[in-house]
């Protein structure tokens, strides 16, 4: 059986098929069928429903260049995840994600989100008050967080950023770690300062922390605090303790966001049955005004082996 899949844009035609036709490849491989570019033609060719389930993800992906910068190229992820939901009868629109756009007034940088629960997420922080981004490395949570929290302060709705994190972590006390407590924990805060930087750059980065309109703190200095008027990031919650989430949480105050990040499958604590984030995710899950977004293998955007080896580590977890 075959269908055909006709494009009049040939700049649109040109990135849909990319170099050497290396996205047409790949949507084959996803999508187990046969696609031959002719002029600017795609012809089809597979059996059963496999070319009208082709053409819906042909419709979405051209859909969702057709409403991006002149700029974007779309990566082995966007094609893979894209003609995946589709697969698996996701109900889903180029709209959902590109309507989501983070844009970084101070350097024009705009990001927009990969996957549904990634835009889910964006949407929910918008709309919310303390949302919780839960699930493995490489899904987006701290990187959408921390372009968000930049988004809010440099557009005036917040006066600061709050940047947060347990102290201890994979069984290293600070008390046998070299150093002052900003040096102690410094190197546990450096996924927060990287993205920082690709964002706004070293320098003004380091001129907004010297105002102190950017704060980067180990959890335990928010305790005693009201946060007001600011934009508050938890990172790596999973290590914190039921108490110190308790405390994080009872520090918002009028005006502010909070946005809880962690992987429950990383726990370091000692006790990992007493981790603050579980606990929360069990306890609040039921108030109307926190939302939880759980992250799954399948948002991860890094590198593509990286959801191979979460997958092959869960599915060893699951058979102990």
């Amino acid at each position: 059986m075959e269908h055909t899949f006709e494009i009049d844009d040939v700049s649109l035609y040109k990135k849909l098929c990319g170099n050497n036709d290396a996205n047409i490849h790949i949507l084959e491989s996803v999508l187990g069928v046969e696609i031959i570019p002719r002029g600017n033609t795609l012809i089809i060719s597979a059996a059963k429903d496999g070319p009208e389930k082709t053409l819906q993800a042909l419709h979405l992906i051209t859909d969702l260049l057709h409403d991006r910068e002149a700029s974007y190229e779309l990566s082995e992820f966007d094609l893979r995840y894209l003609a995946t939901a589709v697969l698996e009868g996701k109900k889903i629109r180029s709209d959902d994600i590109n309507r989501l756009k983070i844009t970084i007034n101070e350097t024009g940088k705009v990001i927009v989100p990969k996957t549904l629960n990634q835009a889910r997420y964006v949407s929910s922080i918008h709309q919310g008050d303390v949302v919780f981004g839960v699930g493995p490395a490489g899904t987006g949570k701290t990187y959408l967080a921390v372009a968000l929290a930049l988004h809010f302060f440099l557009k005036g709705k917040v006066e600061r950023i709050v940047l947060t994190r347990p102290a201890v972590e994979a069984g290293e006390s600070l008390g046998f770690l070299p150093g002052d407590l900003i040096q102690k924990i410094n190197p546990y805060l450096r996924p927060l300062y990287d993205a920082l930087f690709e964002f706004l750059g070293f320098e003004k980065v380091y001129k907004l922390i010297e105002q102190g309109k950017i704060e980067i703190a180990p959890l335990a200095y928010m305790r005693g605090r009201t946060l007001n008027n600011a934009f508050i990031i938890l990172d790596e919650a999973q290590n914190t303790t039921r108490s110190q989430m308790k405390m994080f949480l009872t520090r918002l105050g009028n005006k502010s966001k909070f946005v809880i990040t962690g992987d429950i499958t990383q726990i370091d604590l000692d006790k990992p049955r007493e981790s603050g984030l579980l606990h929360a995710m069990k306890i609040l899950s039921a108030i109307p005004q926190i939302e939880f977004i759980v992250f799954a293998k399948q948002d991860i955007s890094r590198h593509p082996v990286v959801e191979k080896i979460v997958a092959a580590y869960e599915a060893k977890v699951h058979s102990e």
